[in-house]
């Protein structure tokens, strides 16, 4: 059994909908062309790791930017439900400011009181901190040393949550990354460290990117 587990976590790249500033939750938008060229620049910077295997959200979002990442490795790409982003019920694929103006309280609870969010068709953020966390213990147990974690902009909040064990005020603190930011976990039995968090070294920032 290998003592100590890499985990890198990324987001997908910019997408339409990040750029028209609506939420996506379960549904999809395209990769942006700056989206591409995030995740194919993280690529190149990753080039060099041995990824035993890559984990990613079944949103073709995420599923793309984890291609692109690839590269022409043939590193075995695998789909998991865990990675999903937050379901956001009828909000999914509406502006910003349309949620603002016609679900005003909601839409502040989403934002800074996430214990007492109630979503209407979709998950609460307790329903994200259990299939994310099941999703950690899962990945603890793996005989490998470096792994690839592609996912979302809330779900990767709920991952850096359960690892650093953070309040429900620190995880309503702490930003949405952008497309493409990566974090790396350090496994070593059954502890998990948070060593790196949030560098974008990597990204030439060209365009306006709505962290939603």
């Amino acid at each position: 059994m290998v003592m100590k587990m890499k985990i890198y976590i990324t987001r997908h790249g910019t997408t339409e909908w990040n750029i028209q500033r609506r939420l996506q939750g379960w549904k999809d938008s395209k990769l942006t062309e700056e989206g591409i060229a995030r995740a194919v620049s993280l690529g190149k910077r990753l080039k060099d790791i041995d990824f035993d295997i890559i984990y990613t959200s079944p949103l073709n979002r995420a599923l793309e930017t984890a291609m692109l990442i690839r590269g022409d490795k043939n590193t075995k790409i695998v789909t998991h439900d865990g990675l999903k982003e937050l379901r956001l019920g009828i909000w999914e694929g509406m502006e910003l400011d349309v949620i603002e103006k016609e679900y005003p309280d909601e839409y502040y609870i989403y934002r800074n009181k996430p214990i007492d969010y109630i979503p209407v068709e979709g998950e609460t953020y307790m329903d994200l901190f259990k299939r994310v966390g099941q999703f950690l213990e899962e990945i603890k147990k793996l005989d490998a040393e470096n792994i690839l974690v592609v996912s979302h902009g809330v779900t990767i909040k709920a991952i850096i949550k359960l690892i650093k064990n953070l309040t429900m005020d620190e995880f309503s603190d702490l930003p949405v990354y952008t497309g493409t930011a990566l974090n790396i976990a350090e496994v070593n039995g059954d502890k998990i460290e948070l060593i790196v968090e949030n560098d974008t070294s990597h990204i030439d920032f060209k365009e306006y990117d709505e962290l939603v």
